[in-house]
């Protein structure tokens, strides 16, 4: 889809787009732009790449069908641009080997046919095959600005890809791939992600300009009611291992201490769960976009841990918030083992600063 390199001026602030799909920090000037977004989708894809040349027909009439405005990606597993040993770019896919070149022209294929090629793209990646996210937006919803990181600095893209940041005129959406907890007191394990979600409510608490909309795979699953066998994730150990605070045991993204962290940010950060909002019962078929693999232990085992996290000021606004996948045969997941989840708002106004947040 990227036809042609956007430049960055020093400030940060990007030249006008013509057709390209990514580009750095900065502000976006979206030439015919109407409004703003109100159907959204985020969806873990556990291998952007893979999902095109394996389960492309199904997710295509998907995205068709609900014709969201914005989509979030998160496992994009795209290598940054850069050659072995050069300092990578991480908002561009690379294409400096045959092979990378070859998996470049596939996606770009893919993604320049109907209807994604109504759709502008932003990357954020990894150096490897690794983590990454992106964000596609409607072109006639072109957002204001679009930050990677979570210091809103131009020319920054967080660690590993995990962060999109894009401001529209009433709110920011915030695209993030929360690093999986682990299973020990090590430091791509529990250190990682204490910093992380401290990081993440830091972020929070100085986001009051504008209604906050935090979307991806956050990678924990809040209440008990979010995972379909609590006493089996709670008690889940590797090799068995047993961490010396107990909060800290069980399933990565069910224990105790990240369930904590995480209500604290949403508390602090005057945030709600919107589909926790909409659907306050157990649902064991529709309830949870994360299943365990079909076959072993972790068969019918399932989490909730892919969210659309709105402020408060926004929950008049909410009209539906639902988890596009059945059942614990991966039904709707297209071949992730995520499903997509879904977000729509009703309209609001911005005639004022008063009268934008409500409907």
């Amino acid at each position: 889809m990227k036809r042609f390199f956007q430049p960055v001026a020093k400030d940060g602030s990007a030249k006008k787009p013509t057709l390209s799909s990514s580009s750095e920090n900065g502000e976006i000037s979206g030439e015919g732009s109407k409004k703003e977004p109100l159907k959204f989708i985020t969806w873990n894809a556990n291998s952007f790449l893979i999902r095109v040349k394996k389960n492309w027909p199904e997710f295509t009439k998907f995205i068709t069908s609900f014709d969201p405005d914005v989509i979030a990606i998160q496992e994009v597993r795209m290598p940054a641009a850069g050659s072995k040993g050069a300092p990578k770019n991480p908002g561009e896919l690379k294409d400096d080997t045959s092979s990378s070149r070859e998996e470049k022209q596939i996606l770009m294929r893919a993604l320049s046919s109907p209807p994604f090629g109504d759709y502008r793209v932003w990357w954020s990646l990894s150096d490897s095959k690794y983590a990454g996210t992106a964000l596609f937006v409607k072109k006639c919803f072109q957002p204001q600005k679009v930050f990677f990181n979570l210091d809103r600095k131009a020319s920054k893209h967080e660690p590993d890809g995990r962060v999109i940041l894009a401001e529209f005129e009433t709110f920011n959406l915030l695209n993030t791939y929360a690093p999986n907890n682990g299973w020990k007191e090590e430091e791509n394990s529990f250190p990682r992600r204490r910093k992380w979600d401290k990081r993440i409510l830091e972020f929070v608490l100085q986001s009051s300009d504008k209604p906050l909309i935090w979307c991806g795979d956050l990678n924990v699953s809040h209440e008990e009611i979010d995972v379909s066998h609590p006493d089996f994730f709670s008690a889940a150990k590797l090799n068995g291992y047993v961490p010396p605070n107990k909060e800290d045991c069980g399933q990565p993204g069910f224990t105790l201490a990240e369930r904590k962290r995480f209500g604290n940010i949403l508390k602090e950060g005057k945030l709600m769960d919107a589909y926790r909002f909409l659907h306050k019962e157990k649902d064991m078929e529709h309830g949870f976009s994360w299943s365990g693999n079909p076959i072993g232990k972790y068969r019918g085992k399932r989490m909730r841990i892919d969210y659309f996290i709105a402020a408060e000021k926004l929950k008049d606004r909410i009209v539906a918030c639902e988890m596009h996948g059945l059942g614990i045969e991966l039904q709707g997941f297209y071949g992730s083992d995520h499903c997509p989840v879904s977000l729509v708002l009703s309209e609001g106004h911005a005639n004022s600063k008063e009268t934008e947040l409500s409907v």
